[in-house]
């Protein structure tokens, strides 16, 4: 049985009146690690005609970039110096009839490169400085010039969105994600970065008020996103998405 509970009450949240023709839609998805963000989030946008924006990886990149330049990843100082003067844009791209916002470094999208054991390290130590997530905040809101969205991470419905009406945070059992990691083939100690990502200053990993609330434990992807689009098709406005 899913567990899909709701925090406290959205009037309990200042909203923004946000018009459509001028403010798209966006979708916040948060949650911890290896709990289905990146997969339900690509099936909510290709979905609902969306654009999808991977938080995560714009941390990968910088993390990548730092690693490149010889930035020393745990010199919080050098790595704010670093973001504030790499060059970058953003560009929004269509694969497998998704849309998707890569950012760009020097014009170059480091896919591979940001996957890497090296740079999965090193993120979680650039995305805790502060300067870092104020430059993402402000990228990653930007992000709205391609259009409605459905935006992944760990701070968008309480951080980078926090007006927006549609939020979702995913979690599932620290065994069933760590059994999630080891079919990827990836080691990773999910308990060291869950209080990594809570514990951080700057906007750490919380569950957003009036969220929705999805532990999908004993859900396949097709079961957690069909929860998903039903919730939202139920209160999104009539033509903002495919049918």
């Amino acid at each position: 049985m899913a567990e899909f509970t709701k925090t406290n009450s959205e009037n309990s949240v200042k909203k923004l009146n946000l018009n459509l023709k001028k403010h798209p839609i966006v979708i916040a998805i948060d949650g911890t690690s290896a709990s289905g963000k990146s997969t339900n989030s690509k099936l909510v946008a290709k979905a609902l005609g969306y654009v999808y924006v991977d938080t995560g990886a714009m941390y990968r990149t910088l993390a990548w970039h730092c690693l490149k330049k010889n930035v020393d990843v745990n010199d919080a100082k050098a790595v704010a110096n670093a973001c504030r003067r790499w060059k970058t844009d953003l560009c929004c791209v269509e694969k497998n009839h998704l849309r998707v916002v890569h950012l760009l470094v020097d014009g170059y999208f480091p896919e591979k490169e940001i996957r890497t054991p090296e740079t999965a390290a090193a993120v979680s130590h650039v995305a805790a400085v502060p300067k870092v997530r104020d430059w993402m905040k402000k990228t990653q809101r930007d992000c709205i010039q391609f259009g409605h969205l459905v935006m992944e991470g760990r701070d968008i419905g309480t951080n980078v969105f926090p007006e927006t009406d549609y939020k979702f945070y995913l979690d599932a059992t620290l065994a069933e994600r760590s059994a999630r990691r080891a079919a990827d083939g990836v080691n990773e100690n999910l308990a060291a970065r869950d209080r990594r990502d809570s514990e951080r200053a700057a906007a750490p990993l919380m569950i957003a008020l009036g969220a929705r609330v999805i532990n999908n434990s004993n859900l396949t992807s097709a079961e957690t996103s069909k929860l998903l689009l039903d919730d939202l098709r139920a209160r999104l406005p009539a033509g903002s998405f495919l049918q």
